[in-house]
């Protein structure tokens, strides 16, 4: 009996030390061709944690590592609301169609916290239409600190109250409470930055009221700038007047500088910031200034050295490097990696079958709305052109093998190349090993003879610099596009959720309100 209840007691603590929340639920009036994803709101690489599919009736689960009890982010029909989730949650989701996930029903282990979140996101929508905040960031300052007091008070109170009645777990009432405090950060903020220009006043300056208020609000910064995006995008508003002289300063005849190599310069000079704040901010700046699909090839080593050397905190660090890989591709001249591949019969696939000949490898699922017109017939054109010196390798990322299977004998049905399938679609092992997720689909990557990384991440194959690559690869000439021509293919979307929003230190922006 003794040895039973040990086994009982093991499973119990290996099930509580669990980091996967299980997701389960139904969007009524769903298109099979929308995708729900997960983020972690309060991370610096913004990249999906999750890409579910939904079955004919609106049916989806799935599962995923969260990597800290915290805000996420749902994406579904390019609309998003927040949602609160911990580690090892079972949660159920349901919606409609038409207004999912701005509207969402939830049970399960997050109703109580999720039930709080939409209790004060409802308030505070109805109480910023009570608040003339014009009125008060135009008044004199006095009178707007007296406002300011008020506001946060009375969003206290509520949030107190709201914690009666729906206990929600203390990791969200902290983090609650520090979303208040940065919310009134961002307005003083904006007011003092925009008092003296508004009020005819240039050379108003905040008084010691106004300071001591905000030193009192601004108690918690590592708290903060872990969990609060909009906290970063304050200090960052803060810090840039003093960054710009530097900056000045500093760059002098230095015409091929990043933003992020100054940038991370700079931080060294800040010993009033933790290492924590410091790891975080450049993390936002890099993710917002210099991490993008249109990055030089010689900045990309550039961001990677930042990220290696001034980045000390491991989960940045990691994410920062997936995001470059996921937004820029691997790193050109590394060996291409394997990974698990199938081909319509069943028999597997490796990549290494190449070897000798250059190949490109084409990313592409069923439910992505860049496939079909307005891709296949370009891909066509290309295939025929250098068919001759390369190979071709299309590789599907579907939910099962079966799509797989329909949409390949649709969609490429006389295009010259391999048809193979990574097990589990967007989950699978070639996808992560290639940066591969849905707001970038369809992508290509090309392969050398020797089985080296040849190119970036390309996600239009009417670009010049992806034709180049494969002339000189093949020894080919292709016709060049005019470019005042249409191009050929929509350029990739970003989801919104893998863009940061952050103002570039170089270019301040005010701070936004909530």
């Amino acid at each position: 009996m003794k040895k039973y209840l040990l086994l009982f007691i093991i499973a119990i603590f290996v099930m509580s030390c669990s980091k996967k929340v299980e997701l389960k639920g139904k969007i009524t009036g769903s298109s099979p061709l929308e995708r729900i994803e997960f983020v972690e709101a309060s991370g610096v690489g913004t990249l999906p944690l999750i890409n579910i599919g939904l079955d004919k009736d609106g049916n989806f689960s799935g599962s995923f590592d969260a990597p800290k009890d915290g805000m996420y982010v749902i994406n579904y029909a390019n609309r998003q609301n927040l949602i609160y989730l911990e580690k090892g949650q079972n949660v159920n989701i349901s919606g409609n169609g038409a207004t999912f996930p701005n509207e969402y029903v939830i049970t399960g282990d997050a109703k109580k916290n999720n039930d709080f979140l939409a209790a004060s996101q409802k308030f505070l929508a109805t109480y910023a239409s009570k608040v003339n905040l014009g009125a008060l960031m135009g008044g004199d300052e006095a009178a707007f600190l007296k406002g300011m007091h008020k506001v946060e008070a009375d969003i206290n109170k509520n949030v107190d109250e709201l914690a009666q009645k729906n206990n929600p777990s203390k990791g969200l009432l902290a983090w609650k409470k520090n979303d208040v405090k940065v919310t009134i950060l961002n307005l003083l903020a904006n007011y003092e930055m925009s008092h003296g220009p508004m009020s005819g006043n240039p050379s108003y300056k905040a008084t010691k009221a106004f300071k001591d208020y905000e030193t009192s609000l601004d108690s918690d910064k590592d708290a903060m700038v872990k969990t609060i995006p909009l906290y970063r995008q304050y200090l960052l508003v803060k810090m840039t007047p003093d960054f710009q002289k530097y900056a000045e300063a500093n760059g002098k005849g230095k015409t091929d500088i990043t933003t992020s190599e100054m940038f991370a310069q700079y931080l060294k000079t800040k010993k009033d910031l933790s290492q924590t704040a410091k790891d975080y901010l450049l993390a936002f700046v890099m993710a917002q200034a210099d991490i993008h699909p249109t990055t030089p090839s010689k900045n990309i080593d550039k961001i990677k050295k930042i990220i290696d050397t001034d980045i000390k905190d491991a989960t940045i660090k990691s994410d920062l490097l997936k995001m470059q890989v996921a937004i820029t591709g691997l790193k050109i001249g590394e060996a291409a990696p394997e990974a698990p591949l199938v081909k319509q019969d069943g028999k597997s696939y490796n990549l290494s079958e190449n070897k000798g000949k250059p190949y490109m490898l084409f990313f592409y699922a069923s439910w992505n709305p860049y496939i079909g017109e307005a891709t296949v017939p370009v891909l066509k054109e290309v295939v025929n052109f250098y068919k001759s010196k390369m190979n071709f390798v299309f590789v599907n990322v579907d939910d099962t093998k079966d799509q797989f299977v329909k949409t390949s004998n649709s969609l490429l049905k006389g295009v010259q190349g391999v048809n193979v399938y990574g097990e589990k679609g967007m989950e699978s092992e070639i996808a992560k090993k290639y940066g591969v997720y849905g707001f970038k689909l369809p992508c290509y990557v090309i392969i050398d003879k020797d089985g080296k990384i040849a190119s970036r991440s390309f996600v239009n194959l009417g670009e010049q610099e992806l034709v180049v690559i494969l002339d000189k690869l093949t020894g080919l000439s292709a016709p060049r596009v005019d470019p005042n021509a249409q191009q050929l293919q929509p350029q990739m979307q970003i989801d919104p959720a893998a863009q940061q929003a952050a103002p570039q230190p170089a270019n301040p922006q005010p701070a936004q309100t909530k």
